[in-house]
């Protein structure tokens, strides 16, 4: 059991209680050592001077800011000395509509717990609360030199404390994507949205975050896999067109059959005469395939398990 990140009280109103932060989330990621092509010689990183060449230590690097016409030197020290303490409080300052935050100010997520099977009671009465109110307590606090604003939810039984973004921290769409359109420009025809509408319903699912892999890092696994070993590894297949907008309403048309025709367990069927071979088809083919049959879990297959999928589906 991994201790927690941060310790300290948790206050709302005049009730407060010990509590301590925990990481909630982990990294999957692959990592790599950099080495001399060649060869089995690591590739080190260096603090150097640009214009002499030479290593710098450390302890004589100072901080600079790029004021235009010169650096403004900050010693770590200096920066020691304004940085907020440690902080050993998280107050609520109000609670807010759960709703009312855009999910795009949630940035990471931490378990929140008691210190003491003597704080469970207190502990279970504001998570209780907030889960019936749909509300969510709203703080800031100072954790490893660095200052958050975060939002206490209730989620499945526990507290989460959530960081968030400050709001100058969220930039304006409109100023960063180019080609947005605007309220002059029709969304679609009355035709268009309506079988937009139906493609949406048609392919309607439960949330399930089980049924999603990270099919990169698991190729990236494979990969390493058969380097060491001498196998080989399937290049992707290339990443679908877009759809010309003059083809939109046949496109949307042709969608929603598929859609339609893979809820009821499958479009008809060619006979096997008329049938190319699987063995013939491209990952990308047989994945079209594999969506107009209903093949569940389609999404995470490799080629090999998609052509395996649609052969089960055709004898049952």
């Amino acid at each position: 059991m991994a201790r927690p990140v941060w310790t300290g009280v948790l206050s709302f109103g005049l009730v407060s209680f010990p509590v301590g932060i925990h990481t909630a989330t982990d990294s999957h990621t692959i990592r790599f050592h950099q080495l001399q092509r060649g060869t089995s010689d690591r590739v080190r990183n260096r603090r150097v001077n640009e214009r002499t060449g030479e290593e710098v230590a450390a302890d004589e690097i100072v901080k600079g800011y790029d004021a235009g016409d010169e650096y403004v030197l900050v010693e770590p020290a200096e920066l020691e000395d304004i940085a907020p303490g440690r902080s050993r409080a998280l107050e609520i300052s109000g609670f807010v509509d759960l709703e009312a935050i855009d999910p795009i100010f949630f940035d990471r997520t931490y378990y929140l717990g008691p210190k003491g099977a003597e704080y469970a009671k207190v502990y279970a009465l504001l998570q209780s609360a907030l889960a019936k109110t749909g509300r969510a307590g709203v703080a800031t606090f100072v954790m490893r030199g660095r200052e958050y604003l975060v939002a206490l939810k209730a989620e499945d039984g526990i507290l989460t404390l959530h960081t968030l973004h400050w709001a100058d921290e969220i930039r304006d769409p409109r100023e960063e994507v180019p080609d947005l359109p605007d309220e002059s420009v029709a969304a679609s025809s009355a035709k268009e949205l309506r079988m937009a509408e139906q493609l949406v319903a048609a392919l309607e699912t439960d949330w399930d975050p089980e049924g999603f892999h990270d099919t990169y890092q698991e190729k990236v696994a494979a990969l390493v896999e058969a380097k060491r070993t001498g196998g080989t590894v399937e290049k992707a297949e290339l990443p679908a067109e877009a759809t010309n907008v003059v083809d939109l309403t046949e496109a949307l048309r042709a969608s929603v059959a598929r859609a339609r025709g893979g809820r009821r367990g499958g479009s008809r069927r060619t006979p096997p005469t008329e049938r190319p071979s699987l063995d013939s088809l491209t990952k990308a083919q047989l994945y079209e395939k594999a969506a107009a049959a209903g093949v569940p879990g389609r999404s995470t297959m490799t080629r090999d398990e998609l052509a395996e999928a649609l052969t089960r589906a055709d004898a049952a």
